[in-house]
């Protein structure tokens, strides 16, 4: 039950159903809004509607202005960039010995890729991520009495504001980076307008670069509870990585579930399954159904040989797959290859601190050893 409406929702739990309701967006629509609480109508109206919360024609729109802006030679230089952020990290793990693998390495390398690639300039980028934390700590939480009041808000107008001010001066002065790729495209006479701007780096930030934080974690963790794993995955890397980072994202599920609103009466599975009714609300959760039995064979087992892995971590399909799922397997890939070649009994020490929400499955913090090379 909702507890702002005391309304009850209806729990998409299995694989199909969550693909069915995924592919089918003229009846599971995602507006006002995919998150719990909805976002009020005066919060949108101020800073603009996520893409997540969008459904076409709208969004189609915006989606076609940013597939447009990744072009061949983005990718290909933010490619290279991955490659050079992970060795940086790794010499800087190797110098300073942290001792949280979040902060030092699986938040580091997102944020640092997402800013290089939307060209947000160094001295800005501290003061960026501190406000999106502040902005991003309580979705999917409940509200209490320890929450401070508008304090995420305020983060978010911070954040925006900058982001909206390099957009302008991209505008003018255009360079070889995705933000102003935005600001000038000319698709069917479209560009992205600083509140859509604003809008589309905190979906990146927040949708992008934090689910790959939080799997690049849970990964660390898995690979030190499941030695026959680490083992395997060490004796060929080659041969196992890609398997690997799928089936982290599976069985992590950094996104643990989205809502939609149903604009029609719908069976659900086809004439004489469940009605859902109009208006009525249904939770998709990408975990349950990452764990179906009728899809996957020993669900609760993490093996990074299994194949086929149709897992629903990037989504169900249909218009709102994720943007930067090859962004973000990319990242996995490349950090994981560059952490365990240099420092191949890297390991988790203790439980990861997770935040409490019900949205994403989030890591607040995780701590991490291993043997310098030469000792």
């Amino acid at each position: 039950t909702d507890p702002r409406t005391g309304r009850g929702f209806h729990a998409l739990v299995r694989h199909a159903d969550v693909v069915a309701a995924s592919r089918t967006p003229e009846v599971f629509v995602s507006a006002p809004g995919v998150t719990t609480p909805e976002p009020a109508r005066w919060v949108r109206a101020l800073f603009g509607d996520s893409m997540v919360n969008l459904d076409d024609p709208r969004h189609a729109d915006l989606r076609r202005i940013v597939s447009r802006a990744f072009t061949p030679r983005l990718i290909a230089r933010v490619e290279d960039d991955i490659r050079q952020v992970a060795t940086r990290i790794v010499d800087e793990v190797l110098a300073r010995r942290p001792e949280d693998f979040v902060g030092a390495v699986a938040a580091e390398l997102p944020y640092q890729v997402t800013c290089n690639m939307m060209g947000i300039p160094e001295q800005q980028r501290r003061e960026i991520l501190r406000q999106v934390n502040h902005a991003s700590e309580h979705t999917g939480v409940a509200r209490s009495r320890l929450r401070v009041p508008g304090r995420g808000l305020r983060a978010l107008a911070r954040m925006q504001a900058v982001i909206a001010a390099l957009g302008r001066e991209r505008r003018r002065r255009p360079t070889d980076d995705l933000i102003s790729a935005l600001v000038t495209a000319d698709v069917d006479g479209k560009h992205l307008n600083s509140r859509e701007l604003g809008a589309f780096f905190s979906l990146l930030l927040v949708a992008g670069a934090e689910t790959t934080r939080n799997a690049l974690a849970h990964g660390l963790h898995l690979l030190t509870d499941h030695l026959d794993q680490r083992e395997l995955l060490l004796s060929d890397l080659d041969a196992h990585l890609g398997n690997a980072v799928e089936e982290i994202v599976r069985y992590s599920t950094p996104i643990i579930q989205f809502r939609r609103t149903l604009a029609a009466d719908h069976e659900l599975g086809g004439p004489g399954g469940p009605l859902l009714a109009k208006g009525d609300k249904a939770v998709l959760f990408f975990g349950s159904a990452n764990r179906d039995e009728a899809v996957f064979t020993d669900p609760d087992t993490f093996d990074i040989t299994r194949s086929p892995n149709p897992h629903l971590g990037f989504g169900g399909g249909g218009p709102h797959f994720c943007l930067g799922a090859y962004l973000a397997r990319q990242e996995m890939k490349v950090l994981l290859r560059e952490l365990y070649t240099r420092l191949p009994d890297l390991r988790s020490v203790g439980e990861p601190e997770l935040i409490p929400s019900n949205f994403d499955n989030r890591v607040r913090s995780l701590r991490f050893t291993f043997t310098p090379p030469g000792r």
